[in-house]
């Protein structure tokens, strides 16, 4: 279940993180129901505690997550991490 209500405000204030880093095989992801700072945050924190995981960029306007990785990412477990934060994960951008 996502945090923001459906004006598209978000019900538990707004928070922004950010990892980078510039090594490792990067990855975007199309994913739907994020719409604010917690939102970012949120994804930031949990994609970003995955194994292998080196920095993730939550792009709200386009509905993006690029995720850096030390190796070819898992898909299914970014899915899965996605899925129970609340948000849908659409798969990869073409």
């Amino acid at each position: 279940m996502s945090c923001c209500t459906p004006d598209g405000s978000c019900s538990t204030g707004t928070a922004t993180a950010t990892a980078t880093a510039t090594k490792g095989t990067t990855t975007v992801y199309d994913v739907a129901g994020m719409t604010c700072g917690h939102c970012k945050a949120t994804l930031t924190k949990e994609i970003g505690a995955l194994d292998g995981v080196l920095a993730v960029d939550v792009d709200l306007e386009a509905g993006q997550v690029a995720v850096t990785t030390a190796d070819e990412p898992d898909d299914a477990l970014l899915a899965k991490v996605v899925d129970e934060a609340g948000y849908e994960f659409t798969g990869r951008t073409a």
